[in-house]
Parts: structure tokens; sequence; C-alpha cells
């Protein structure tokens, strides 16, 4: 059987050969497609799994966050890379504010005490764990200072959701204490919640369930994490702005004016940290009160209870709050022909710790690529468009590098940028790709190409089994015969904020994963030694990232007509409306639902005089919402796209004038999604579509005025971003129709 199947693999790569050596290029001429492609070919012959390997141990050699004399040195290595390959460049500082701990306690108090021991102890295997001196502790980044004892309550992974599933338990943690489990959120979005629940203070914990013993061994024996490792990370309100906090839409130069710390409304109001596994087991053994629901447990070898304890416990919290300055390296090979259009490209060079997985696996790649194209560039190979290397600092602590960058460059960008394209930490396993749907048909066009080195089939290939094989019945029938590989949306989490949802460039984020799972994230054990024992060994996907995205560099900086698909991001749009009006309907069944289980229930109560008259509390109706004005800008922007897609092969007849009127829009499109008023309560986030969710931080809400309106239930709020999200489709619709009259070569 296995032989079989490798029999068809092979009959599927010779085949697929054949075909993309026939295949046409978005936006090339067949003779510049031809001569692409040979460079193409060039290049993954350039690339070195050696060279990775190198860079990441120097890299990772010694701990590498903002302010320690390893990311200086990094910053200064890289530079020099980049200029023997011929790039110019710059390292571009930016003075943040970086909060580093100077006292860190937590300890149960009662018959029972226990002083949480805060600290990973460094392994004879891993030889990096060892350096004590250069580590950061375990802690939360933009926590408050604080001093408190309370009662403890366990809040399983601090959502919303799960504060309702308390109150129907009778528990409030008003004044009280709250640890949580990591994961179901981004980590900022616990305490956040907390604070507005009236917690005082907050305690993140990783389960062994989600990354512990229960998904296999611990480290050194297997990938994951050990009783005593902890999640480092930031716990700034990212999604209300991210970057440094005392200068929000500026860049953090010398001279900007800063809030002052009390004014900063992304610093967390409680005092927050994580923990081990091991520290939080004596403290949920503390617990009494009710036994959580199923879905609450995790995978410690203890009766899970809500709380509160009968015991206090105790959390001090004191800060460094430092201006620490950051270095991004900044690498630019100019473009022959149209220098003023760039195409870049962005990985993040800090860590928590040693960062060999996060992010340095994705950061060697970028520099294989770079380097790759600069050699290229010395045998004759000519860029039109300008390709801008970038090594960001400060993306830990919340995207602080790329975001000033970003602000302090902002008018330029939003004349000379084409695209961002990101990556970030990597390893084995699959094609993984989110980013504006405009480039969906483009890297799909990607995908084909580049072989899996696992399997010898393409990564698109390799993915759609992957999801086919995982995929119940009923999406299974959707995907067969499907092999398009749907773009996700891009939320927060990596460096493409400043310049997708601040500024309106369009974006794309790549990472290869999902067989090279493991517990290091954020702590002393993501380092060299676990990244070539458990993620990529030989550096075989770091090698496909570097032929992924170099392929997108090199192909946006040479298309003579960008390769932008109008159709694709109309149907995306499309579907996020569908998805509201469901969730709309929804919202109102539940509610109907709710109010009569309530208005029984009342009913019943009135007809037991011993019971006590209290007024129902019914919850509001769902209104109607006016989805006019959006829908007939949707039919608007379908008729044009789709006039525009049919003409889209004609543009590369153009004259070199024409073309770049045309590129101009077709770059220049993504910022018409933008409203420079910015979402409610989050006004440097400014993209229509696509935006953090105010309570997932990391996970994306598409179109999230309304997406979020409905969710809050304030339905004026809801239809005035429907109006909004109407006017910015219609802008859209315009600009794809000046594209089409330039094609045409009619007056618009």
């Amino acid at each position: 059987m296995k032989r079989h199947i490798a029999c068809l693999l092979a009959a599927s790569f010779v085949f697929g050969t054949i075909i993309s050596a026939q295949q046409k290029l978005m936006g090339f001429t067949d003779a510049n497609a031809s001569s692409q492609m040979g460079w193409e070919k060039e290049f993954d012959a350039q690339l070195s799994a050696k060279n990775q390997d190198t860079w990441m141990q120097f890299l990772t050699s010694h701990p590498h966050h903002i302010g320690s004399p390893q990311g200086r040195k990094n910053a200064e290595y890289m530079a020099g890379l980049f200029r023997s390959w011929g790039y110019q460049t710059e390292i571009a500082e930016y003075d943040v504010l970086f909060p580093t701990p100077k006292t860190r306690i937590l300890e149960l108090l009662g018959n029972k005490p226990y002083k949480a021991k805060l600290e990973e102890p460094a392994l004879m295997e891993d030889k990096t764990s060892g350096q004590k001196g250069e580590q950061l502790p375990s802690y939360n980044a933009y926590s408050a200072d604080g001093d408190v004892t309370a009662e403890l309550v366990f809040v399983n992974r601090g959502i919303p959701a799960d504060y309702e599933e308390l109150e129907k338990m009778g528990i409030s943690v008003k004044g009280k204490i709250v640890i949580a489990k990591y994961g179901g959120s981004w980590r900022g979005i616990k305490p956040k919640v907390a604070a507005e629940h009236g917690a005082i203070g907050c305690i993140i914990y990783s389960d062994p369930e989600d990354d512990g013993y229960a998904q296999g061994d611990v480290y050194p024996a297997g990938a994951f994490r050990p009783k005593d490792g902890v999640q480092r990370g930031s716990v700034m309100d990212m999604p209300v702005y991210p970057g440094d906090p005392l200068t929000p839409g500026v860049g953090a130069t010398k001279e900007a004016k800063r809030l002052n710390r009390s004014e900063a409304i992304t610093i967390m109001k409680i005092p927050v940290l994580p923990i081990s596994y091991e520290d939080a087991l004596p403290l949920l053994q503390s617990l009494s009160g009710p036994v959580v629901p199923a879905a609450w447990r995790g995978g410690l070898p203890i009766t899970y209870h809500a709380g509160p304890g009968k015991e206090k416990v105790h959390l001090k919290l004191q800060f460094n709050w430092d201006i620490k300055t950051l270095y991004n390296v900044i690498a630019k090979l100019p473009g022959t022909e149209l220098p003023d259009e760039w195409i870049i490209r962005g990985n993040h060079h800090d860590g928590w710790v040693n960062g060999a997985a996060d992010p340095i696996s994705g950061m060697v790649a970028e520099m294989d690529e770079a380097k790759a194209i600069g050699e290229l560039v010395k045998k004759g190979f000519k860029l039109k468009r300008t390709l801008v290397y970038c090594a960001w600092d400060g993306e830990e602590q919340g995207l602080l590098g790329s975001t000033e960058w970003a602000e302090d460059h902002q008018e330029e960008l939003r004349k000379k940028a084409v695209a961002y394209i990101n990556t970030d930490g990597n390893s084995r396993g699959f094609v993984n790709a989110a980013g504006s749907h405009t480039l969906e048909p483009f890297f799909n066009e990607i995908a084909n190409e580049v072989i899996d080195p696992q399997t010898g089939v393409s990564i698109k290939e390799r993915k759609y089994g992957s999801d086919f094989v995982k995929a119940d019945k009923t999406a299974r029938t959707k995907l067969t015969g499907n092999k398009n590989i749907k773009l996700g949306a891009l939320g927060a989490g990596s460096d493409w904020s400043g310049f997708l949802q601040f500024l309106g460039v369009a974006s794309l984020h790549l990472c290869f994963s999902g067989e090279g799972n493991g517990g290091e994230y954020h702590s002393i054990y993501d380092s060299y030694d676990h990244f070539i024992k458990f993620k990529d060994p030989g550096f075989q996907y770091g090698i496909a990232l570097s032929k992924t995205a170099g392929r997108v560099m090199m192909r946006m900086a040479n298309a003579e007509v960008l390769p932008i698909d109008f159709n694709s991001f109309y149907k995306t749009v499309s579907e996020y409306v569908a998805e509201l009006k469901t969730l709309l309907d929804n919202t109102r069944a539940e509610t109907e639902q709710e109010n009569k289980m309530i208005q029984d229930k009342f009913y019943d109560l009135a007809k037991d005089p011993t019971k006590g008259f209290q007024s129902p509390k019914i919850k509001e109706g769902v209104p109607f919402l006016n989805f006019s004005g959006l829908e007939n800008a949707l039919v608007q922007l379908k008729a044009s796209t789709e006039e525009f897609q049919k003409l889209y092969g004609t543009g590369t007849q153009l004259s070199a004038d024409k073309q770049k009127q045309l590129n101009e829009i077709l770059y220049k499109v993504e910022r018409s999604l933008i409203n420079e008023k910015g979402l409610p309560r989050r006004s440097w986030y400014k993209h229509q579509v696509y935006a953090p969710g105010y309570y997932t931080g990391y996970g994306v809400k598409t179109l999230p005025g309304i997406r979020e309106g409905i969710e809050q239930r304030n339905w004026k709020e809801t239809q005035e971003n429907i109006e909004i999200v109407s006017k910015t489709m219609e802008a859209y619709a315009t600009q794809v129709q000046q594209a089409t009259a330039i094609i045409v070569k009619k007056p618009f």
C-alpha cells in the first residue's frame, strides 16, 4: 500500500512539473514568465540549509530581548551580512517603554502555605538554558505594579464566556485574584476581562493538557513543556493599539512627544504573572466551590474546582519602567525601473530568551532568500521594483519595532508600499497563509510550484491532503476537487499590523507548521538544541519557506501588472456579510429563546405567593438592521470586479506609462479600505475588513465594526458601521472601475 501511494505521489509530481512549465504567471508576458521561472530555479539552487543553521547558532547563542547586548550584536551581525549581499542597509533605532521585573512574589497563605518557585532550571541537554544572568525572568510585560492579597477563583481561559458561566454558578471575581489557563485567546485578554469584572490580580498558567505531558514526552526527552516551564509574554492591550504605549500613532524617535505612563491605556490595570503547572498545582488544589464544567478541566491529577478557596493568595509585582533602544535592520535592493515601488519583507529578530523557533527560524529563512536574490542580481537578474528586507526588534512586547517604523515612515509608505510579506516562527509541516484576499490566486500559483521536501508533491497538494484527511464528512464534500488554499484573515500576532491595519498596505503572512509541535514557546527551552532536534531538523522547511516567500518577492518585484485579483476579494467580503446576517439571525433567535425561558420562570414564580415578586430581567430584543446599502454596494462591486478580471490579462500589453498608472491603482486599492476615524474605541485600527478582536486579541474579526457591534449588542453602533462599510465598498468599486478604464483606454 505504501509503495502504491509513493507511485501516485511520484506521478503527481511529474505531472505537476509539466503543468508548471506550461503555466502562465500572473502579470507576466509569456516571454518574461519563462525568464522569471528560469531565475527562480537559480534562486532555489542558491539556498543553503547550512547557512540557516550557522546563522541560527549565532543569533540564538545568547538571550536577545530589547536592550540586551546580544540584541544589538544580532542587529549589527545581520546588517553586515545584508551589506555583503549588496543591500543598502541601515539600523533604525527607536526608544520605547520596556518594563522588566524587579520584584516577583506569589504565595499561597494559610494552613498549607506554598511559595511559587518562578524559576526554570537549566538542563544539561540544552547548552544555552543555563545563561541565567542574561535571561529575562518569567513575567508578563506591561502588567501593572501591585501588591494584592485575596481569595482565588479559577476562570478557565478567562474569556468573556467563562465569566458568564461563573455567574451561572453564583461566583463573582470582584475583589479576588483569578487564575486562568493559557489558550482560548491572546494572553492580554485574560487580565483585561478579569479587571473589567472587578478582579484585583491575575495569574496565567500553562496546563499540561495543552502543551505538557498530556501531549507527549516533555523536554528534553520530548518536545513538550516540562513541569517548570513558563510562557513569558506581553499583556499590552494590543487590540486598542500596538507599538510603544507612550507614542501611539507616531514613531518613537528621540524627539517624539510621549504620554505620561498613567495616560497609556494599553498598560494593564492589575498585576499579572505567568507560572508553570508545577507552581499552579498547589493553588488549584486549594480551591473549593463547585466542580467546573468538563470543558474547563485540564491535565493535572486533581479535581478542578472553581473556587474561591478558603486560603488566600498573595501576589506582589514591581517593575523597572525603563526606556530602551530597539534596533530594526532595514536593507534595500533598489529597483531598476520603478525604485519608488517597494515590496517589503519582514521577520522579527528579538526573542523572549534565546528564541530559536520564535523568531529565528523565520529570520534565517528570510536572510537566506535575501542572500540568494542578492547573488542573482550580481549575476544579471534585474528587479523592476525595490525590495526592502526588514529585521524587526521588539515584536514580542507588542510589535514595537515594526509599528514604530511604519508610524515614523507612514507618509512615504502610503506612496510607495506595494505589499508587505511577513514571516515569524517556522517548523516542519504544512504551508499556512493568511492575508489580503486580493493576493489569494497569486499565492495559490506559487503554492503549486514549491515542492514539499518530505513528500515530493507541491506544498499546495500536501496542504489539500492534510485538510481533506482532517475534515468531517460535510467539509470533505466541499473540499473534493477544490484544492484552492483559502487565505486566512489577519488579526494580530505579528508584524503586519502597522502595514495592513494602520496604513492599508496589502499583506501576506506565511509559515509551515503542524509537525513540529512542542511546549518550548516563550521559555528558556526555545533554543537551538530544541529546534534542531524537534522543530525542523536539517532546516528542510526553512528552505521551503525561503522558496515560497522568495517567489512572492521576486514576482511582485518584476510583474508587468501586479498580481492582484479583485474578484477574490469580492467573494470573500460577500461571505463575511452572509456570516454577519447569520450571526444577527442567531442572536435574535437566542434572545427570544432566553427571554421566553425567563418569562416562563417568572410566571411560575408569580403563581407561588411564598416566592415574593421580582421583575424579570428581559434582554433587549434584536431590532431590524438595514443592510440594503451594503448589499447594493456589493452588487456594484461584483460587476466591477468581474469586468476587470476579464481584462486583467491584457494589462501586460499596455505601454509602460499606462502600466504604471494601472499598477498604482492596484497597489493602492487596499488604502480605500482604510477609514481614518478608525474602529469604535480604537482609532488606531483603520482597516474596515480585517482587525484583531477587541476580546480575542490574536483572533481576527472580519468586518469588525459590524461584527463586534452585533456581538456586544450595540445596535446603533452596528447600523452606523454598516453604513461606513457600505461607503467603503463603494469607494473600492470606484478604484476597480478606474483600473478597468485604463485597460480599455476610455475616460472614467
